[in-house]
């Protein structure tokens, strides 16, 4: 636990600006410094392709590492893969998926060959439970160094799950907080509801709409 809380506090520290500092030796931090890992996508992906850090390995059927353009301008990152996820290998696959593809298309005008889709943890957590924050602390450095690699000018948090992992802002309701950018780093961070939330409250596609319409305006 106490592992934990430090691992949070350096997370938090760096998207402040500071660095790690080269003394720590917890064994938590064996592959959390991004600095240490690879710079491509494709050698990231081989890198953690083993990865047993947390417990969802042990249910996992695929890692679901993200997928899309290493030089996109927007990044979506949802939650966690489902089980449609964790067979394909594939981020937003299905209902979900097809929205988001809808949304990408019709308001950005993009295809999903253009953005980058990832998630916050790359193993589904059983029965598509909320990822706990053990395992989302212990994948954060691989998503870090995804954000790292593609250098994204906008990164869209999917729900609030997305949100609160990202920013350290563990109380905030997705309803109060969409549609604000703010920065992240060298990107801007916009959260919006997640596409599975659109499903069950289609009204809701009116502020989705309108919170892509403002990151189209600054592409």
């Amino acid at each position: 636990m106490q592992d934990l809380k430090l691992l949070k506090t350096l997370y938090e520290q760096r998207l402040l600006g500071f660095r790690y500092f080269n003394d720590i030796k917890s064994t938590s931090f064996v592959k959390s410094d991004i600095k240490d890992m690879p710079s491509s996508l494709p050698e990231l992906w081989n890198y953690m392709s083993d990865c047993s850090l947390c417990n969802l390995s042990k249910s996992r059927k695929t890692i679901v590492f993200g997928e899309g353009n290493e030089n996109a301008k927007v990044m979506f990152i949802g939650e966690g893969p489902g089980e449609l996820e964790d067979n394909s290998g594939r981020p937003f696959v299905g209902r979900s998926g097809e929205l988001l593809d809808r949304i990408i298309q019709n308001v950005l005008q993009m295809q999903r060959k253009d953005v980058y889709i990832a998630n916050i943890v790359k193993c589904r957590p059983p029965l598509n439970r909320n990822p706990s924050e053990e395992e989302a602390l212990k994948c954060k450095p691989f998503l870090m160094k995804q954000i790292d690699i593609i250098k994204p000018k906008i990164i869209i948090a999917l729900g609030s799950i997305s949100y609160s992992y990202l920013t350290g802002d563990m109380d905030a309701k997705i309803s109060k907080v969409r549609g604000e950018m703010i920065n992240f780093g060298s990107s801007k961070l916009m959260p919006t509801f997640h596409p599975s939330y659109l499903l069950r409250n289609p009204s809701a596609k009116k502020e989705v709409m309108s919170d892509m319409l403002k990151v189209k305006a600054i592409l």
